[in-house]
């Protein structure tokens, strides 16, 4: 007889089918340590293993980037995904099927999953009906060039030309006129969508069909190049990176991702042996896309076409970026050939070269204003000075290196003093200050000095007057941290450790409060707030006291 599991039902179940060590070990070498595991940490570079996996508490922790959980945080970390995601993945693994939800997420569930088998099932029946046409198998492995490896990991196919014979093949397999619609799979008059198109799934991140990119055959001035599925319950625009996975086995061993501009950019880059290779939706990359690849990697080689759009790519991405902590580069060698895909078809070795030729994208962008403004006129001058100025102010301000570098190249070629050029003043959008209204933590992340501070203080026990652990921290984890590091101290030795990691927790904590209150600063500055300015600078003076 069946049961209803809620979400914390199923996740323990899970747990309890999958050991940690087996579900980690699928992606990084793991050794016996005595009751525990270690390893080498998949994000940082440390020489001796620092990732540790406890199969008592079903939990790891790696040392050298801070970070910690559980079955489904790690797989979140490595695959970029969220955590649905990762529960529908360890849930196949487990064999629990999340389905048996009550209620609505029953009902929804049970719709989701229907919509896949839809996909599934379309996508076998696009790549039946490429193998019984001819012409568009010329097509396909010709003109298009692609062998019948990357066909067969791209899954491509073709939608015929018939007008309803997608939609009549799963009818007569049992989904219904609402499912087949809701997988975005017809047009506005109940037919195909797609027809007379090669066609290319767009999958998730476990590599399930989500949607489709259907490029036409034959020119039809009536109809559009590419024809992509609508949103839809399964598909995003704004989430869906295109690519992703069939490259993050690459990406996680070679440590860096590929951003082309065009899904067949990608599938070609993976044909030419460049196998991290990605795309978002056109050149529109969001902080969604950002956030799933900084998650397995901060190297993001943007591959984009120096042409207008590529450069407001470019600069939007900067932008985002900037907030992650991440740098990006751009590729930009195409020896003498317009994008990637042009260079792969002249030779697929010339675009391996290029991937490993890149430049810092800041960089790039300057010297693209330069080719963009006349610096000779002064109308040019001053518009090339507000955009390196503009572009300059995204890095991040506690990196003052980085942008010293920037503002000494940018005051040197328009032969101005570093003062003149940080002392010039750029228009930004009026922005409102909101009175009595708490600032917001600038950091979010917990420091490593807080978490081995909260380990010793729970599990010591170690007394320590006026600290109080931030909340958020996992108890499992904390007590994995004390028993790695500090359970072969005595007494007199932990609260040694402890006294030290206390002066440093208190002043992160300082420090942290005195970036939020020039934030804070700042906004008031712009919103003209002469008294807020005031009150939070007596503030400022008092902290940096305690600073000393």
């Amino acid at each position: 007889m069946g049961y209803n599991l809620d979400m914390e039902d199923a996740k323990e179940e899970i747990r309890a089918r999958l050991a940690v060590e087996d579900v980690i070990g699928q992606y990084i070498e793991l050794k016996r340590a005595g009751r525990n595991f270690k390893g080498h940490s998949p994000w940082g570079a440390d020489k001796t293993p620092s990732f540790m996996v406890s199969p008592e508490k079903g939990i790891w922790h790696d040392f050298s980037s801070n970070k910690g959980g559980d079955i489904f945080t790690f797989v979140m970390e490595m695959e970029g995904c969220t955590f649905r995601e990762a529960m529908e993945k360890l849930a196949e693994q487990a064999g629990v099927e999340l389905k048996r939800y009550s209620g609505d997420d029953k009902k929804q569930a049970q719709h989701k999953q229907r919509l896949y088998e839809a996909l599934e099932l379309a996508t076998k029946y696009f790549q039946f009906c490429l193998t019984k046409n001819k012409a568009v198998m010329q097509y396909v492995f010709y003109k298009r060039n692609l062998n019948k490896n990357t066909v067969e990991k791209f899954r491509i196919g073709y939608a015929p030309k018939s007008g309803r014979a997608l939609v009549d093949f799963l009818t007569k397999r049992g989904f219904t006129k609402k499912e087949i619609e809701d997988a975005g799979l017809v047009n506005r008059f109940g037919g195909d969508l797609f027809k007379g198109r090669m066609t290319v799934p767009l999958m998730d991140v476990a590599g399930r069909v989500i949607g489709f990119t259907a490029r036409i055959i034959e020119k039809d001035e009536n109809s559009p190049k590419y024809l992509n599925t609508p949103e839809t319950l399964l598909y995003n625009k704004g989430r869906h990176i295109f690519g992703l996975s069939q490259a993050k086995d690459a990406v996680r061993r070679s440590e860096f991702v590929v951003v082309v501009e065009g899904n067949m950019d990608v599938i070609s880059s993976h044909q030419a042996g460049v196998c991290e290779a990605v795309a978002t939706a056109g050149t529109a990359m969001t902080e969604m896309h950002l956030k799933s690849f900084a998650r397995m990697t901060n190297d993001i080689r943007l591959a984009y076409d120096g042409d207008e759009a590529g450069v407001r790519a470019a600069e939007r991405a900067i932008s985002m970026a900037s907030k992650f902590g991440i740098y990006l580069s751009v590729i930009d060698d195409y020896h003498g050939c317009k994008d990637a895909d042009e260079l792969i078809q002249k030779d697929p070795k010339l675009w391996q070269v290029a991937t490993q030729s890149y430049r810092p994208a800041l960089e790039w962008l300057l010297e693209k204003y330069e080719g963009k403004y006349n610096l000779r006129t002064e109308k040019g001058f001053a518009e090339y000075a507000s955009e390196a100025k503009r572009l300059i102010e995204e890095i991040d301000p506690e990196d003052t290196v980085l942008r010293e570098k920037y503002e000494r190249i940018v005051s040197d070629r328009l032969g101005i003093s570093l003062e003149a050029f940080r002392a010039k003043k750029v228009a930004k959008p009026e922005k409102k200050l909101k009175k009595n209204v708490a600032v917001q933590g600038a950091k979010s992340e917990i420091s490593r000095a807080e978490k081995n501070l909260a380990a010793l203080v729970k599990n010591g026990p170690v007394e320590l007057e006026g600290f109080e652990p931030v909340a958020g921290l996992d108890e499992q984890e904390l007590t994995f941290i004390f028993d790695e590091l500090y359970a072969k101290l005595d007494k007199p030795g932990r609260e040694r450790e402890a006294k030290n990691l206390f002066g440093k927790v208190m002043r992160e904590r300082l420090e942290t409060e005195r970036a939020n209150l020039s934030e804070a600063i700042r906004a008031a500055e712009e919103a003209e707030d002469d008294e807020k300015v005031d009150e939070l600078l007596r503030e400022m003076q008092k902290l940096d006291k305690k600073l000393g």
